[in-house]
């Protein structure tokens, strides 16, 4: 197949940049408008029991789909005329609204948690109803509408709603942000690297057409199922990486063919057998090592399988289609506009002279480790070890209004109700009883009663009166129900959201018998959090046994090893300690003062999960193109520390260039606004950079050399497997003549 790419790239080069550009402005026209469709949230297990229990609220309680809290505060009180007026007005308009589902406010009820504890702000909850899409539209038009300052009453909106809203039109800006840091700086590296401005831009170009490729599949995926806006980042930044480093593969293994000797013809065929077929492979292992993200329930974690097999894919396709096309059409214009040959010129410094491979830095690197081989291999792990010794102590967490940037609204409303408002409803747990059909009210209110009784529960709200430490002392003052058979209980608690305590209450809630034996579903933030985190756990090891077993094979395939690919799995999760250990110690403990970040002493599940799934499946992309050149040599000379030292000569500046470009793509997302994504960012730039030189560099041919020729070694009966079924790494020395090029072209 890669032939008769190459025939047709020599044929038809042309048709082929024609017809790509033609593809790519129809995927634009489809595929930009994506943002349009997809979802801030999906961070919860959607079949979990808080996930029922909220859909029985919203179903048969009529609370709405969502929260909006309208904070209304006056420095003279809230029981001003001036401050009632605004309140009343804020209820009316939204109760005659049809998107909104239940009003409560400061001024229509006399719950106490609606009100701060001086009495300078009060509250006013909404309920919005509708799909997330237009959950958005709705609750942005009504925060357009009521947002701003009325004759010194300040009115500020947030909640669920305004959070979703915000991190939506965030997302997009930081978008923007991070293409204009990450294309202009990666060019400049490629320039650099590939000295010709023609060169240079080849690679971006393949980049573009990859993210837009992946936008037009997420476009079409939004028409089935929930898709995360945050995979439009991740679409952004893998498309443009990976597509420079396949690119410079093809580009760099095509210049050292004709810098050998090979014409045109000869060097395309060549470069598309070896780099090629590379290419292929490690887009391969990199798409099935994020599609086992499509395991989780999470909307978010699926989300970014989608987006990064049909990034990889698209990256991968180009690089491969286009590439040697151009390459054809370009001719000896590729080194045109060459910026190192003119600042040689205005320096007036001869053209740098070939080096021998065993002159150059990485060669010599590498005998220098394989050398001192044990010391070197050890400390790099040590080191990596104690850098990654953060992580155990990560406490988990649920997302909130603190991953905004504090300029947003909702995120000033989320920390004057965390600081001023005597009960924070975020900490309520709600416990819905879906059948109480029959169901006597004196059970109903022992089982109350029981709730209370629970260490930090200052009172439950019950169909039959609020309870205190199992004492009725009035009628409801909270949010209750009962109807159509089913009933609610909100159960308030002074326990720290994500905290010892908070787990422990959850737990004993758990326990308290249930009314009549009746089945319960618990829901509230607590609740969510412990289903979430249940959810990636106990998906988490089938989900890493997928991603071993297909490493293992396709390394396997590739080199006819068994000792390759169990070091490439160990390697590669070392290499990810780093990261692991800075996401916890800035992003969870607050060091570096959170870089700008809003610490909560926790971190999401989804993103630990997502950064390992992604960052060990770009590990395998260097590994792949490393082992493919060492095994290239191994096969022609024999001699394993000669081909490890050969192997990382040719492709060590490339690694190391691609490494810089990928890290630049992914650093870019540390501008975002969003504390998560800033923190993914952070972790991918770091895992890359640490894979690309302490891993690739030290502790590959450091292995390599301590196992010597078993690196190689195979049981008989998989080395007869791998006959049949593996990959050669040979380059072809079948030289296509016209008549074949213009029978593919035809």
């Amino acid at each position: 197949m890669l032939h008769r790419i190459a025939l047709l790239g020599l044929a038809a080069p042309r048709r082929i940049v024609v017809a790509a550009a033609l593809l790519t402005i129809a995927l634009a026209a489809f595929g930009v408008p994506v943002a349009k469709s997809l979802s801030p949230s999906g961070f919860s297990d959607p079949g979990s029991e808080s996930a029922r229990a909220s859909a029985i609220l919203t179903k048969t309680f009529g609370q709405g789909d969502v929260q909006m809290l309208i904070l209304v505060s006056s420095p003279e009180g809230i029981d001003t005329s001036n401050a009632r007026e605004v309140g009343t007005g804020i209820v009316d308009s939204l109760a005659r609204n049809p998107h909104v589902a239940a009003v409560t406010s400061a001024w229509t009820s006399t719950a106490a948690d609606l009100v701060n504890t001086d009495r300078t702000a009060g509250l006013v909850v909404a309920g919005i109803t509708g799909t997330e899409s237009q959950q958005q539209t709705y609750a942005k038009e009504i925060s357009d509408a009521v947002s701003g300052d009325r004759n010194g009453v300040t009115v500020r909106t947030g909640g669920t709603a305004m959070v979703n809203v915000q991190i939506t039109e965030q997302s997009q800006r930081d978008l923007l942000v991070m293409e204009s840091l990450a294309i202009p700086l990666s060019f400049l590296v490629l320039v650099w690297v590939f000295g010709g401005l023609l060169a240079a831009a080849l690679p971006v170009a393949i980049g573009g057409m990859a993210i837009i490729g992946a936008l037009a599949v997420l476009r079409v995926v939004t028409l089935v199922t929930d898709v995360s806006i945050f995979a439009l980042n991740l679409a952004t930044a893998m498309g443009l990486a990976l597509a420079i480093d396949y690119t410079l593969l093809i580009v760099s293994r095509y210049r050292d063919e004709i810098a050998a000797g090979a014409d045109r013809t000869a060097a395309v065929t060549r470069t598309m057998s070896t780099a090629g077929r590379t290419v292929i492979f490690s887009a391969t292992t990199v798409a099935l090592s994020m599609s086992a993200m499509v395991l989780f329930p999470m909307h978010f974690l699926k989300s970014f399988a989608y987006a990064g097999v049909a990034t990889v894919a698209f990256a991968a396709a180009s690089a491969v289609i286009v590439t040697p096309a151009a390459l054809v059409l370009l001719g000896h214009r590729l080194d045109a506009l060459d910026v190192r040959r003119l600042a040689r010129r205005v320096l007036r410094r001869p053209a740098p002279a070939p080096t021998p491979v065993e002159r150059r830095f990485w060669y010599r690197c590498a005998k220098v480790v394989m050398r001192r081989a044990l010391p070197l291999g050890l400390a790099v792990v040590v080191l990596l070890l104690v850098l990654g010794a953060p992580f155990l102590g990560v406490r988990w967490g649920f997302p909130d209004d603190r991953v905004l940037p504090r300029s947003a609204s909702a995120h000033q409303v989320g920390t004057q109700l965390r600081e001023e408002f005597a009960d924070n409803t975020d900490t309520a747990v709600t416990v819905v009883i879906p059948d109480s059909r029959g169901l006597a009210p004196a059970e109903l209110s022992r089982y109350a009663a029981e709730l209370s009784r629970v260490p930090d529960v200052p009172a439950v709200s019950a169909p039959t009166g609020t309870f205190v430490r199992g004492a009725l002392t009035g009628p409801p003052s909270g949010p209750v129900g009962d109807r159509d058979g089913s009933t609610f209980l909100t159960v308030a608690s002074t326990a720290p959201l994500f905290s010892d305590a908070s787990e422990t209450q959850l737990d004993r809630l758990h326990a308290v018998t249930t009314p009549g034996g009746r089945t319960v579903e618990f829901t509230g933030t607590a609740q969510v959090n412990r289903d979430s985190v249940h959810a990636i756990t106990s998906t988490l090891p089938l989900v890493l046994g997928v991603i071993a077993v297909i490493t293992f094979v396709l390394l396997f395939l590739l080199t006819g090893s068994v000792v390759v690919p169990l070091k490439a799995l160990v390697l590669n999760v070392l290499s990810l300690t780093a990261a692991f250990g800075a996401l916890v110690w800035i992003f969870q403990d607050g060091h570096l003062a959170g870089l700008g970040t809003t610490p909560t002493g926790t971190l999401v599940a989804n993103m630990p999960v997502l950064l390992f799934c992604i960052a060990f499946g770009l590990s395998m992309d260097y590994e792949v193109f490393l082992v493919a050149r060492i095994r290239e040599f191994w096969l022609d000379t024999g001699q394993s520390d000669e081909s490890v030292a050969l192997g990382i000569a040719y492709t060590g500046r490339i690694v190391t260039a691609a490494a810089l470009i990928m890290s630049i793509s992914f650093a870019a997302l540390i501008a975002a606004h969003v504390s998560f994504m800033r923190m993914f960012g952070l972790g991918l730039t770091l895992a890359v950079l640490v894979d690309a030189t302490l891993v690739r560099m030290v502790l590959v041919p450091a292995f390599m050399r301590l196992m010597g020729e078993f690196n190689w070694w195979a049981p008989r009966w998989l080395a007869r497997i791998h006959e049949r079924l593996g990959f050669d790494e040979a380059p072809t020395t079948e030289t296509p003549d016209d008549r074949d090029c213009e029978r593919i072209a035809s």
